[in-house]
């Protein structure tokens, strides 16, 4: 059972960046993906940002090109979510989820694990 515990979130003018971390409790092994989603009031949980343990490569969705980066410290067992030039549309609790697979799933369905959930509030 691997636990996931998210931080990082908080309240940030527009413009400003956060940078969000996902721990895991335990080592997962390389076949394992990570991602970030995020679910805004009133709004279905999208995926934000995939990546792989074993390998660099990523997804992001189009709404964040440009803003926010995923990466990982294999060593620390973290994924984190650098985030720039927040909008106020980015405003949503942000989850960080996992599972084991060799793709880069942007469904929220298929991921195994998820974390509690951090919240970032970007003000106008």
């Amino acid at each position: 059972q691997v636990q996931l515990v998210e931080s990082g979130g908080g309240l940030v003018q527009a413009g400003g960046s956060l940078r969000l971390s996902c721990k895991a409790s335990e080592r997962t092994s390389s076949s394992y993906v990570m991602a970030w989603f995020r679910q805004a009031p009133g709004k279905e949980r999208e995926c934000v940002a995939v990546t792989k343990w074993s390998v660099g490569s990523t997804y992001l969705a189009d709404s964040v090109k440009g803003r926010f980066t995923i990466s990982r410290d294999n060593a620390a067992n973290t994924v984190y979510l650098q985030m720039n030039s927040l909008k106020p549309e980015d405003t949503a609790v942000y989850y960080c989820a996992a599972r084991q697979g060799s793709y880069l799933y942007t469904v929220e369905n298929v991921y195994t694990y998820w974390g509690q959930g951090t919240q970032v509030t970007v003000s106008s």
